[in-house]
């Protein structure tokens, strides 16, 4: 539902286009170690985000209809799901690929804008729902567990990109949201991931300590840089520690100690270091 599908050049900079009167940008600062830090906040001031008419100096256009969102929980995205999807499908135009399916959806009562009567279904009825939300998501987690092919046990893929590369595969643009919203395309970096160990266990940090070891002069070839980041399994996001260390990446390679015979080993392990 959010970002831009394309985009092209124009002399005074990118101009992007959403299909959508909702979608998000995100700037990213590359950060070459602590000491760098104060050049990034100096990039980042210099960033400004502002109204295009007021970029071209022209009248600003009427303010649009304030939108009343619906507050809801997370319990309201399981069996109330439907009436949250037909709030905000009535942003989304369809493309001429969403189109039969749309139709399909309003057969069963989906329809951009319309009210969802969840109260005027019968129990029978509320059942056949819950099982079919819950084989949908099932299905959204298989196929996020397998975006991708299994290489020496990382999954390296893409699922994120513009609407041609789906090409109407919404189980995978699904997935690809699951796995991690607003990631790069395929041709802007690959996130390759890992969820179990080299004999097959699931990774745990609370249980085990874990090592990941590149052989002397042979790191991910890259042509810009590459991270080792940890994320909770559960919130997805990055895992608070006593020693504020989020990722490992190739810019920090010049401070780091090698083996004796130049390979790397990094650890990741829930207790502070020793040393």
């Amino acid at each position: 539902m959010t970002g831009p599908d394309c985009k092209d050049e124009t002399p005074k900079g990118i101009k992007f286009s959403s299909e959508t009167q909702f979608f998000a940008t995100i700037y990213r600062t590359q950060l070459f170690g602590p000491s760098d830090m104060p050049n990034v906040k100096k990039i980042q001031a210099g960033y400004k985000v502002q109204p295009l008419s007021q970029f071209l100096k022209q009248p600003a256009p009427p303010a649009a209809p304030a939108i009343d969102f619906p507050p809801f929980t997370k319990d309201d995205m399981k069996l109330p799901f439907p009436m949250f999807l037909n709030f905000i499908l009535q942003f989304c135009p369809p493309v001429e690929e969403e189109k039969a399916l749309r139709a399909k959806f309003a057969e069963v009562g989906i329809d951009a804008g319309k009210p969802f009567e969840l109260r005027n279904l019968l129990e029978a009825q509320k059942g056949e729902l819950a099982l079919g939300l819950k084989d949908g998501y099932d299905s959204i987690e298989k196929q996020r567990d397998n975006i991708g092919k299994n290489i020496n046990g990382w999954l390296v893929g893409s699922g994120f990109g513009d609407r041609a590369l789906f090409h109407g595969d919404w189980l995978l643009r699904a997935a690809a949201t699951l796995a991690g919203i607003y990631g790069n395309s395929a041709e802007e970096a690959v996130y390759p991931i890992a969820k179990n160990d080299n004999a097959g266990a699931a990774l745990d940090g609370c249980k085990h300590n874990y090592t990941v070891t590149f052989a002397a002069g042979q790191y991910p070839p890259v042509n810009a840089f590459w991270s080792i980041t940890i994320y909770d399994g559960k919130t997805q996001l990055l895992i608070e520690n006593t020693i504020n260390r989020y990722l490992i990446n190739s810019p920090m390679l010049p401070g780091m100690k090698k083996n004796a015979g130049g390979s790397l080993t990094m650890y990741i392990q829930k207790d502070a270091p020793s040393a």
